[in-house]
């Protein structure tokens, strides 16, 4: 019954657009939430002092992505980090699924205002809305470290 719920609710949350989809790790004890408001985030962020990571997607057709998904963001190791250091904002643009309109049109927006020419794109944030790092595309090395390790060296904030 509780798994129902946690469906129908998660489903909910797709369709009015709310802002953190939960995504378990492969410990299954660490859950991260990514979120879909930069704003919101960013008030988070500050008041944590954590960096704001923004993963520019195409969830439903960019093959780059989901061995993003894959080898970095599934993972135990990225996971644990993320919890402590990082609010995570996902700026998804699918062909296939359908986002509400307004999320649909910030993303865009995103997209737009960050020059994302590729996905994926990770760029991170400041607490104060500044950039501080981005990774265009995914290497052959890819692994938890190498988006970990340029997010470490950009502490304290």
């Amino acid at each position: 019954m509780k798994k129902l719920i946690f469906v129908a609710l998660a489903g909910v949350a797709l369709i009015f657009g709310i802002a953190a989809v939960p995504v378990a790790s492969t410990t299954g004890s660490v859950k991260l939430d990514w979120q879909t408001d930069l704003p919101k985030a960013l008030v988070q962020a500050r008041a944590e002092q954590k960096l704001v990571l923004l993963n520019f997607t195409g969830s439903d057709w960019c093959s780059a992505c989901k061995v993003l998904d894959n080898e970095v963001f599934d993972q135990a190791e990225f996971a644990a980090f993320a919890q402590t250091n990082l609010v995570l904002v996902v700026v998804d643009l699918p062909n296939r699924k359908v986002l509400p309109p307004a999320l649909l049109a910030a993303n865009q927006a995103l997209n737009t205002n960050y020059d994302v020419e590729g996905f994926p794109t990770l760029i991170a944030l400041k607490p104060d809305g500044k950039v501080a790092w981005r990774m265009d595309g995914i290497s052959d090395n890819l692994s938890p470290q190498t988006v970990i390790a340029p997010l470490q060296a950009l502490k304290p904030l």
